[in-house]
């Protein structure tokens, strides 16, 4: 029997969808947990018989999907957060010594390789990922404990096998130590604010498998808008955040993620609230109010619903 202990994912990435490169160069995912898996529905015949018995049944198209739950720590996703925005980092883009990352339309795909190391080779076990790509990300950015976040990803195909891929390598992962949520600031609209109690990120790209005759996996999934949602929770402590969901006022989110050594300084130029009148009371305690947001593109300065710069403290 595997267990979850003994569990390693790894990713290179692709230069023709789907096909992974020769003599692989695999970098490690760090994860939590790993949902990743591939599905067939089920096709029964209809055909009628006098004994009441179902004659035949189909596996439909492959599916290959799920969720890689991590701990976000410096340098150890930037190539995922490249993917899942569509951007390029841009070194010095954001001044010297910053590195700058904002949404795009470069698309990225991925083999990813699942080991379940506690398996004797014989048992097959080394599951090949191929034509990954990652479609969602979440972020949640809480007080206490360290800084989690989701990726969710959608793929074409997987192959089982006893042994890893021909010619492969195996990079040394990172060794940093995941963020926290109190390290660092929040800023709303430009001003720090102190009695954010929550904050919650999640960007999605729309693909869908796209499926043709002839074929039981997608070609290149279609792509849709880059849409990033989120919310703040904070301590009612003035009708100042319930007014620009009122008056429909536009603002900016930016929060700084800091290990003590490196930092990413995260930026969401234009917002507008889509809630947030109902200062909810149950019992004793502070009143908290959660203002869900929709980022829209900034063609001012940003030209993207997201910024990320990374750097030195």
């Amino acid at each position: 029997m595997s267990d979850a202990s003994r569990h390693a994912l790894y990713q290179v990435a692709e230069t023709v969808y789907g096909t992974t490169p020769a003599t692989p160069a695999f970098d490690v995912i760090r994860h939590t947990g790993c949902t990743l898996g591939l599905s067939k529905d089920n096709t029964l015949s209809e055909e009628l018989r006098a004994d009441r018995q179902v004659a035949c049944s189909k596996h439909g198209v492959r599916n290959v999907s799920g969720d890689i739950p991590f701990e976000l720590s410096f340098g150890s996703f930037d190539d995922q957060l490249e993917a899942v925005t569509l951007g390029t980092w841009d070194p010095d883009g954001g001044g010297a010594g910053i590195d700058r990352l904002t949404a795009g339309v470069e698309r990225r795909s991925f083999s990813v390789l699942r080991h379940f190391s506690d398996q004797v080779a014989g048992d097959k076990p080394y599951y090949l990922f191929t034509g990954v790509e990652y479609n969602t990300l979440s972020l949640t950015v809480a007080p206490q404990g360290i800084l989690s976040g989701t990726f969710g990803c959608i793929g074409q195909d997987l192959a089982v096998d006893g042994a890893e891929p021909a010619g492969a390598t195996f990079n040394a992962g990172t060794e940093n130590c995941p963020f926290n949520g109190f390290s660092g600031v929040i800023k709303e609209g430009g001003t720090i604010i102190s009695v954010v109690t929550e904050l919650t990120l999640q960007l999605e790209n729309g693909l869908e498998p796209r499926l043709v005759v002839g074929s039981d996996k997608t070609i290149l999934p279609q792509i849709g808008r880059s849409t990033l949602t989120g919310q703040i929770t904070a301590f009612f402590e003035n009708s100042t955040l319930l007014e620009k969901f009122l008056d429909e006022t536009t603002s900016s989110l930016e929060f700084e993620l800091n290990d003590g050594t490196n930092k990413y300084v995260v930026l969401i130029p234009r917002i507008t609230y889509t809630g947030g009148a109902n200062p909810d009371t149950s019992g004793e305690g502070s009143i908290t109010l959660a203002l869900p947001f929709q980022a829209l593109v900034d063609d001012a300065t940003v030209n993207s619903n997201i910024q990320i710069d990374r750097s030195a403290v």
